[in-house]
């Protein structure tokens, strides 16, 4: 898998660019993150765990840290 970076103003219409860039061929997802603000992707993490531990969805839980260790893993 290939990552784009792209730095925007802070006057930008991050859904607009996010839906055009879906509408590209290929391309499977695209994340919003604030460099300026990285807690706030650490909350939303926290926040969806605990939705899902919540619904009993543990099995959701154990394949999303499994993700995270094999992607990190596979950048080194």
């Amino acid at each position: 898998m290939k990552y784009l970076k792209i730095n925007t103003e802070e006057t930008v219409d991050l859904e607009a660019l996010k839906n055009a860039i879906l509408q590209m061929k290929g391309v499977d997802s695209v994340e919003i993150i604030d460099d300026e603000n990285p807690e706030s992707e650490l909350k939303k993490a926290f926040n969806k765990t605990k939705e899902q531990f919540k619904k009993g969805d543990y099995e959701t839980v154990v394949n999303d840290i499994f993700d995270i260790l094999t992607k990190n893993n596979s950048k080194k």
